[in-house]
């Protein structure tokens, strides 16, 4: 499996952090963040969102990411997964795990990890609503 991957399929969130963890058996600390889709947003009930990328240009930006957080945080190694389809109420988006030798830095690099994507990574949504459809601007 690829540390960084732009899919329309599911993930398994066991699955990466196992991954993750046989990278290195120096981790001591393990963060993730799993972003859902929500069914309410800004006062409206909201059936699904649609996401959409700029192709190649969206993975790469992942990579320098997920590069620049290696060297920026003292960390191990990082996962980051995010969907790019249809998701319905309670479905999965994105999934960032985080691995360290201890708890503080793979919290901070996640949330980081986390805030920087939402900045830099060319990810469009697109909620579809009883009112028609509402591209959405980025959340801090």
């Amino acid at each position: 499996m690829n540390e960084v991957r732009i899919q329309e399929e599911d993930f398994s969130i066991e699955e990466e952090v196992h991954a993750l963890r046989k990278t290195s058996k120096r981790m001591g600390g393990i963060v993730s963040f799993l972003g859902c889709a929500r069914d309410f947003s800004e006062g409206r009930d909201v059936s699904s969102i649609s996401f959409e990328q700029y192709s190649g240009m969206a993975e790469s930006a992942l990579k320098a990411l997920r590069e620049e957080a290696l060297l920026k945080f003292d960390i191990i190694d990082t996962r980051i997964i995010h969907r790019v389809t249809t998701v319905h109420a309670g479905e999965q988006i994105v999934l960032i795990v985080v691995g360290a030798e201890h708890r503080k830095p793979a919290f901070e690099a996640c949330e980081w990890i986390i805030d920087t994507l939402k900045q830099r990574v060319p990810i469009w949504k697109k909620e579809v609503t009883p009112d028609g459809d509402t591209w959405v601007s980025q959340h801090p």
